[in-house]
């Protein structure tokens, strides 16, 4: 089993928010670093109401608690990019075995005329929980806002102009992903886990945190060491699109779920990873510094868009 890691390091986003230049500084220094060296950050001081984060749970662990004729009524679209999918349905890039969970996508609510409107499929909501629309969407502006928060500063790490990540998402394609990764059976695939080895696709993932341990992310050296969160905190990782636009100078970092043991194996998992997208025609241009003679161009350009499409395809949510 792994151990924990004790080398995460802990920032408090309202010092970025409200501090002073001095503190500012230290934390734009610090996120860009830990971004860089380790792939994941805990986060305090973001100023979501713990009870906020309780209700979304709650009205999601109500949901998935129904019996599934209910729940397939909210498979909608292609790509499960909105409302329900089932168990299994999903499965990690290079696996075929799918991951031992089941997952509802919420996405960006736009007004009526909005450029990308028709881009973005119509979020669902499940009748049988009430008020779950004005939760969930209220816990999705205010991540929304947490994560332009620290794009800003990473465009100050990076000696840009401040708006250079968080314009990139302004009416993006994110998503609030909420899952559950049920109780262990002995019917289940001996070759699967809760969510296998894997990158995030995205910029930047935010991470509340979950019901139940378990979350281990792959060290440079190689081993997998495990991700505990404090009582609120939000976990940050890097993804793939982030990784891409840096052109590797900030690695999009391993990471998996692994079934648990004993007594535990018995509860369900829950989490709520909040997926930061750009909009799908933003440019994923590479970050000014990044290309040198000593780390030439590794991809060619390409839109977040393309870029979704591509990894979805992977795993296996579009054919």
């Amino acid at each position: 089993m792994a151990k924990n890691i004790a080398n995460i390091p802990t920032l408090n986003l309202d010092l970025f928010i409200n501090g002073t230049p001095e503190q500012r500084e230290q934390f734009v220094k610090d996120f860009g670093e830990g971004l860089k060296q380790i792939g994941f950050i805990k986060i305090e001081g973001h100023g979501i109401d713990a009870s906020l984060i309780r209700k979304t749970y709650d009205n999601f662990e109500q949901f998935f608690n129904l019996p599934l004729e209910v729940k397939e009524k909210y498979v909608v679209g292609v790509g499960g990019q909105r409302g329900y999918t089932g168990f299994g349905k999903e499965h990690a890039k290079n696996r075929t075995a799918g991951d031992l969970k089941e997952f509802w996508h919420v996405g960006q609510e736009l007004p009526e005329g909005h450029p990308y409107e028709n881009e973005y499929p119509k979020n669902v909501w499940a009748d049988e929980i009430e008020g779950m629309k004005e939760t969930t969407m209220q816990l999705y502006k205010a991540l929304e806002n947490c994560a332009r928060q620290m794009l800003t500063a990473l465009a100050l790490y990076f000696k840009l102009e401040p708006d250079y990540f968080s314009r990139m998402i302004k009416d993006g394609n994110s998503v609030l992903r909420a899952l559950h990764y049920p109780p262990l059976e002995p019917h289940m695939d001996p070759n699967a886990v809760r969510a296998a080895e894997h990158e995030d696709i995205n910029l930047i993932t935010l991470l509340c945190e979950a019901t139940q341990s378990g979350l281990e992310i792959l060290t440079h050296d190689g081993e997998w060491v495990g991700v505990e969160a404090l009582e609120g905190q939000i976990v940050v990782d890097a993804g793939d699109m982030l990784s891409r636009a840096t052109n590797g100078v900030i690695p999009a970092t391993t990471h998996r779920v692994v079934n648990p043991e004993g007594e535990a194996a018995k509860v369900s998992r829950y989490s709520l990873p909040f997926f930061v997208h750009p909009y799908p025609s933003c440019l994923l241009k590479m970050v000014p510094g990044c290309v040198t003679e000593d780390n030439p161009q590794k991809a060619p350009e390409i839109t977040a868009g393309e870029f979704l499409n591509q990894r979805l395809r992977e795993i296996g949510l579009l054919k």
